[in-house]
């Protein structure tokens, strides 16, 4: 089974072999690393561990927290495609897609941004209208979107008062990006942890260029 553990760790330098250290003595293997955000002599860093069968995920805590000055934001299964490449993947992709390019979006951004969907849409307060969207992305038939039509990205936490109530239960965060054409890209995933702003600004990055891309002529 692998895991997505979110940790908040000194920025020094050795940090990240004692926690590598400390999970490999417990057995368990990290399979990638991303470092989120760096600053204030902290480090935020994403790492996917796979837990063995006979292995509990409270001793995955109990072996990182064996490191002094380390902290668990957040622990949850992770299912998603394990790659060192993804944004040079997808990047690559984009080049390809023509008026793919949405359904290209939603289907490859929640590997690339370890979220859980995505959903490429546009509209007001009023109603939506959905233009792709992934296999895990939920319904927004009726789900009220104050926050559009959207100029800027933006951090969707899960305890905002238009977030519907199963969502807030199930600690959907999300986060959103203009796109192409009065579009919107829409990022979630259960359980959180929430969107950090590195992540959001990842986000803005590769709907810019999928937005630049998407306008050339083709050749």
């Amino acid at each position: 089974m692998s895991y997505l553990l979110r940790l908040v760790v000194p920025d020094r330098p050795g940090i990240l072999g004692a926690v590598a250290t400390a999970l490999g003595l417990a057995g368990i293997d990290i399979v990638s690393v991303d470092v989120l955000e760096r600053g204030d002599g902290i480090a935020v860093d994403d790492i996917v561990v796979e837990l063995p069968e006979d292995r509990v995920v409270d001793g995955l805590i109990t072996a990182v927290m064996t490191v002094p000055g380390v902290q668990v934001e957040s622990l949850r299964p992770f299912s998603g495609q394990l790659d060192t490449h993804r944004e040079l993947e997808l990047l690559e992709s984009l080049g390809r897609a023509g008026s793919g390019t949405a359904a290209l979006l939603a289907g490859e951004l929640p590997r690339v941004l370890h979220a859980g969907w995505a959903a490429v849409l546009a509209g007001t307060t009023d109603g939506v209208s959905v233009h792709a969207a992934s296999e895990a992305a939920p319904d927004l038939t009726g789900v009220a979107l104050p926050w559009l039509p959207l100029t800027a990205p933006v951090l969707l936490p899960s305890e905002e008062d238009w977030v519907p109530a199963l969502w807030q239960e199930m600690a959907v965060e999300m986060m959103a990006a203009p796109f192409d054409g009065g579009a919107v890209v829409l990022l979630g995933r259960s359980g959180g942890p929430a969107f950090r702003r590195s992540e959001l600004l990842r986000l803005t990055h590769l709907t810019g260029i999928a937005a630049t891309v998407a306008q050339l002529p083709p050749v």
